[in-house]
Order: structure tokens, then sequence, then C-alpha cells
């Protein structure tokens, strides 16, 4: 279990934090997969027959790959810093490591929700999602 444990009021506090940086890899997560599909894209029609692309148009792209993935690697260690885990980076899923009645469980939460309203057991995930 994580170092961190939330009560449901404190997890619902952290939201004010917690809720910029999880929009902000969501958006990194998306700006990632939209550069590397343009990237696999412009390197295919290279691969073909140089599809007219100037091969710095092919590093241009990696370069948006790279910085796209710091970014995302920057706001997951921000949300993990906080002792909450990251669950789902397109849906900006998270979960808050808790405790209910002694046995250890994870406070659910994902980006769209007005507050921490779920809970599951550590091996229930998602599916297993019931209210607080």
């Amino acid at each position: 279990m994580a170092s961190r444990i939330f009560t449901p009021e404190e997890a619902n506090a952290a939201l004010a934090e917690l809720r910029p940086l999880v929009e902000a890899m969501v958006a990194a997560k998306r700006a990632l997969d939209e550069a590397q599909e343009e990237r696999d894209d412009v390197a295919r029609r290279i691969a073909g027959n140089g599809g007219g692309i100037p091969p710095a148009e092919l590093g241009a792209l990696e370069e948006a790959v790279a910085t796209a993935a710091t970014e995302l690697a920057a706001a997951i260690a921000s949300i993990q810093a906080l002792g909450v885990l990251v669950k789902d980076l397109d849906s900006g899923l998270v979960d808050f490591p808790a405790k209910r009645d002694g046995e250890d469980i994870l406070l659910c939460w994902q980006l769209g929700e007005d507050e921490v309203a779920y809970w599951h057991g550590l091996e229930d995930g998602y599916a297993g999602r019931q209210p607080l």
C-alpha cells in the first residue's frame, strides 16, 4: 500500500490541486498520441518513396513526440508526488489509497466528476466501484 492514506474528506480537498494536474496529464497524453501518429505517418511515407517530405520534417515530429512525452511524465510525477495513483491516462482516472473498516481500499475519482464519491478494493478496479 502507498505511504499516504487519504480520508474521503482529504481526497476531496486535494481535488483543487489535483484537477489541473489531471487535466494537464490527459491533454499531454492526447498530444503525445497525436504527435506519434503524425510522426509514424510521415515515417511510412518517407520509407515508401520519400513522399516529397524533407527528412527535417521527421526530425521536427520526433522532437514534438519527445516534448509531449516529457510533459506527460511531468504531469504524472506531480500527481504521484501528492500520493495519488494514476490509473488511466486517457480518461484521467486516479485512485487515492485509503482504509475502510481497517481494510486497504482505493478511493476512486475520474476527471469530470465533481467529487470523490466512489471506492473499490485493491483488486476490483474501476468495474468494482461502489458509492461511498
